[in-house]
């Protein structure tokens, strides 16, 4: 049986004695949250940390709020949380979509928002998502507070902008009008990580596409977007054809890898398929249709 190395834990009592803890113990601590990503590589010897700072009590970073403009989820929000949440469907189905898709029930149940954006692997659902809808990434640490996009939060792989003694407090994400999302995913069997996904959001000014984003998950897409596909059908009309060059863009310029889910062209052409059905079905639900 795989057992982790030894470490120490500390449960902290706040964010500030969260950052405190990691000041005390060193570059060899890590958060842990719902665990699902971080215990399996501890296990696996690939993770080693010599200290866990719990934050599993913060219920200051479990929240989902509407304020102002933007609908503020914290970095402790469970995934079944954010899938159960009226604020969450009404305004940004590409969620709701993709949550229904992650994993199982128990990981659903405990996992939360924060470590999935903080485990950064290629492969996470809402990454995709919270890049297609540019949203905004709060980090603290013991000097203040500062902000970065999500399009600028992961650096590559298991790599993100958070520093050591920093943490995920918040996601931030704009509500827009005339704006409707979607998500979709094909995984070899359920709960599984998924072969492709792609991440749509669409927002009209009459009948032309004033502002796009488009988020791809396992296909190698630098920082989990497709910037091409999006320029290219942004101040179009979003007919048949202009989402299939969309489509056509997003997988020429992925870059996935042949693994045991599929080889490398297959999940190209995913990509590509996925980008269309994702936008049509966004642009559909700008006018209320499901």
């Amino acid at each position: 049986m795989q057992v982790p190395a030894q470490f120490d834990y500390v449960k902290a009592t706040s964010v500030d004695d969260a950052i405190a803890q990691l000041t005390r113990h060193g570059p060899e601590s890590l958060l842990v949250a719902g665990g699902h990503s971080l215990l399996p590589m501890m296990k696996l010897r690939l993770a080693n940390p010599e200290t866990l700072v719990d934050i599993n009590g913060l219920d200051e970073l479990a929240h989902i709020t509407v304020d102002g403009g933007q609908v503020r989820i914290g970095a402790m929000v469970r995934h079944a949380d954010l899938l159960a949440s009226p604020v969450i469907g009404e305004h940004f189905p590409i969620f709701t979509d993709a949550e229904r898709l992650i994993a199982d029930p128990i990981v659903r149940n405990r996992g939360t928002v924060g470590g999935s954006l903080c485990q950064a692997d290629p492969s996470e659902d809402l990454s995709a998502a919270f890049s297609a809808l540019r949203a905004t990434a709060v980090i603290r640490s013991a000097e203040g507070q500062r902000e970065v996009p999500v399009r600028d939060f992961h650096r590559g792989p298991y790599e993100t902008a958070v520093g050591h003694g920093e943490i995920l407090t918040e996601v931030r994400v704009p509500i827009t009008p005339s704006t409707g999302s979607a998500y979709e995913k094909l995984e070899r069997r359920a709960g599984d990580w998924a072969v492709a996904s792609a991440g749509a959001v669409v927002r009209l000014e009459g009948s032309v596409v004033a502002e796009v984003g488009i988020g791809l998950t396992a296909v190698g897409a630098a920082h989990f977007t497709a910037t091409e596909a999006e320029d290219s059908l942004r101040g179009r009309e979003p007919t048949e054809a202009n989402l299939a060059e969309a489509g056509r863009l997003a997988a020429a310029h992925c870059n996935p890898s042949a693994d045991q889910r599929g080889p490398a062209d297959y999940k190209r052409h995913l990509a590509g398929e996925l980008t269309v059905r994702a936008l049509r079905r966004a642009v559909t639900r700008i006018s209320g249709g499901a």
